[in-house]
């Protein structure tokens, strides 16, 4: 079967999990997979950071100097402040939907999770990621610390586990600052209580199926 190209699907609306290391978000990603029409990926390595980086070079380079300097050529970054910036969102948009998303025929609402919010440019590169998927929205995922800091590669390394609360701190700023389009869960709430979920799901404008969401608490993530 012949997937669908991206510009022929500019229905798809877009979710992304934001969240650190350890903190459940396998499971919350699980969580939305169960929704009819949810298709959220994995991490990528924070690979769409260096897009966002590729853009932003391109972008503050074009307009270091007047255009006609830069149209010039025997300057030597001839034809830099030509630089399309609407094309570069769009054909991103384009290779992130087609590679990295790769949305099927049914799917409505796609995105992915990923653990690397820590960088100092993290509003800077939400605001970049709202630019490339128009409507794009934040799920921020958070876990009790103490359990965290005992999780896996945590435990492994004191001096990262040492930097977690600093972690969570931007996470949480983050979240602030992208207002209505961010929804803030917590890990300990919702496997203690599923029904705590229901405000997300009208968030998203989703019915709740009680059901579907305790068979997906039911089966083991990788938490």
């Amino acid at each position: 079967m012949t997937r669908p190209q991206p510009d022929q699907r500019p229905d798809l609306q877009f979710v992304f999990v934001v969240t650190y290391g350890r903190s459940g978000s396998t499971l919350l990603m699980g969580l939305l997979n169960a929704i009819p029409g949810y298709l959220i990926r994995g991490e990528n390595w924070d690979a769409l950071h260096h897009l966002f980086e590729f853009h932003r070079t391109l972008t503050e380079g074009s307009r270091k100097w007047r255009p006609e300097r830069l149209r010039r050529r025997t300057h030597p970054f001839y034809g830099a402040a030509d630089f399309p910036e609407r094309r570069s969102l769009a054909r991103t948009r384009d290779l992130v939907v087609d590679t990295v998303l790769r949305p099927k025929a049914d799917t409505r609402v796609t995105g992915f999770k990923e653990i690397r919010w820590y960088r100092d440019d993290v509003e800077e590169y939400a605001a970049w990621l709202r630019e490339v998927f128009p409507g794009a929205r934040f799920v921020v995922n958070t876990r009790n610390l103490d359990e965290v800091v005992r999780s896996g590669w945590w435990a492994k390394s004191p001096e990262n586990a040492a930097a977690l609360p600093h972690v969570e701190a931007r996470v949480l700023a983050l979240a602030d600052s992208l207002g209505d389009a961010a929804y803030r869960v917590h890990y300990n709430d919702y496997v203690a209580d599923p029904l705590v979920l229901r405000g997300l799901y009208t968030w998203l404008g989703e019915p709740f199926d009680e059901a579907a969401v305790r068979a997906v608490l039911a089966t083991r993530h990788s938490v």
